[in-house]
């Protein structure tokens, strides 16, 4: 009897593989971003077990501080994995930087409190979040490079902004996921140990990765010898400060508008948390949308004028969208997000294949890492605190929109200095499309 099985054909085993690099490319992505946003979730609680004070806002105070030490761990992972990236190959890069987020998650998820192992406690949650804060550097631009450099000449950008995807993606997840767990339980059983279930949860992802990439055909060594880094910043150092100027936008608004801002609303709108809640989650949908369609279009005008709108965009109306948002009316808030949502998301979408398009293989990941983590690491990871500091000096709510306005500035410049990179070739990609 003849066999009635129908053989693969060339194309669909393409597109078949083409979906397991994307999948190995962000899932790392996805995990990093979740576990940063179950973190912020509960601070709250992890401030209380951890870093216990008579004061709760002392407590409060010091798990946000550890928070923060992840954003400024995040240079170091990008020299750290950005040299492996080059030297090694960047699968390995790719493969330890998920291993490196997995295994303190699993830590965090287990991690007896102060009041079992006294300060030990403290000082392992301190470690997990500098591990985590290394491996962060690494993952995301390393798998935005890995992504441009497999990716079909003509669907560059489109590839790319699936790391900006799944990092958005993973906040949404971390959020659903804390939200459940705070709906599902009493406070008290959250407190004693439900907390822990979105931390275990994470490893899963974590280990979804690292087989993923373990089965991934990987490229060979970019660089030869020496530091890639010193050698981007001897040869290359106006497109450092380019990269590092260009990403400054996108990192200050970011965490202003999707992470400060429900603090914010609170403080100059009056507005609920909940309520807050949902229009920052609904608006965090949008972008995922909004990723997808403006990096496509940047393979087809160019990514030139969509930076350049973007930022110009951010430069002019960061003042009326929060002036609209201060009104605290439910649909004025939405919309004043929304227009923010539209302008960070075709900016941030083109933001990592811009770097990648912008320097040479042997040094890319070292270059694209440190320049962008440069950025978001100190920049961004510091906007929120930059911006109350701002509001209290000055008694001016709107602050964070100068601040937004400013950061704005300096990025137009850099992108105005740019020279169109779409049809530029990247040497000697890591795969055949």
């Amino acid at each position: 009897m003849a066999s009635t099985a129908q053989p693969v054909s060339t194309a669909d085993s393409h597109h078949g593989h083409r979906r397991r690099i994307v999948w190995a490319g962000i899932v790392g992505n996805v995990m990093e971003w979740y576990d940063f946003a179950i973190y912020g979730f509960f601070a709250r609680t992890i401030g209380s077990l951890y870093f216990p004070a008579e004061d709760p806002r002392t407590s409060l105070l010091a798990a946000y501080a550890v928070f923060a030490v992840g954003f400024l761990m995040r240079p170091l992972g990008a020299i750290l994995f950005g040299h492996i990236g080059d030297r090694v190959g960047r699968g390995p890069a790719l493969l330890w930087s998920v291993v490196a987020m997995a295994v303190p998650t699993l830590i965090m998820g287990l991690l007896p409190t102060y009041a079992q192992i006294g300060i030990w406690a403290s000082v392992l949650m301190l470690a997990c979040r500098m591990m985590q804060g290394l491996a962060v550097g690494g993952e995301y631009t390393s798998s935005a490079v890995f992504l441009a450099e497999t990716a079909h000449p003509d669907k560059r950008g489109a590839a790319t902004a699936w790391a900006v995807f799944g990092a958005t993606g993973g906040i949404l997840l971390g959020s659903a996921v804390g939200a459940l767990v705070m709906n599902t339980l009493p406070l008290d059983q959250v407190v004693a140990w439900g907390w822990r279930i979105p931390f275990l949860f994470g490893v899963l992802v974590g280990v979804a990765g690292f087989l993923l990439r373990r089965r991934m055909p990987f490229d060979k060594p970019a660089a030869k010898k020496g530091s890639p880094l010193l050698q981007a910043l001897r040869e290359h150092p106006v497109a450092m400060l380019q990269a590092v100027a260009i990403s400054l936008v996108n990192a200050v608004a970011f965490y202003l508008i999707f992470v400060y801002l429900i603090s914010w609303l609170k403080l100059a709108a009056d507005m609920g948390a909940r309520t807050a809640l949902w229009i920052n989650s609904l608006n965090m949908v949008i972008l995922l949308g909004v990723v997808l369609v403006m990096s496509r279009l940047s393979d087809r005008i160019g990514r030139k004028p969509i930076l350049a709108t973007a930022a110009l965009g951010l430069l002019l109306f960061s003042w009326p969208l929060f002036e609209l948002m201060r009104t605290g009316d439910g649909l004025y808030v939405f919309l004043g997000q929304l227009g923010f949502t539209l302008l960070i998301g075709s900016y941030g979408s083109v933001n990592p294949i811009v770097l990648c398009e912008v320097f040479p293989r042997h040094v890319r990941c070292s270059a694209v890492s440190a320049a962008y983590n440069l950025s978001v690491g100190l920049a961004g990871g510091t906007a929120p605190a930059v911006a109350t500091w701002l509001i209290e000096t000055t008694n001016n709510p709107v602050m964070p929109a100068y601040y937004i306005t400013a950061c704005a500035a300096i990025s137009v410049v850099a992108v105005l200095s740019l020279h169109e990179s779409r049809r530029q070739a990247l040497s000697d990609s890591v795969l055949p499309a």
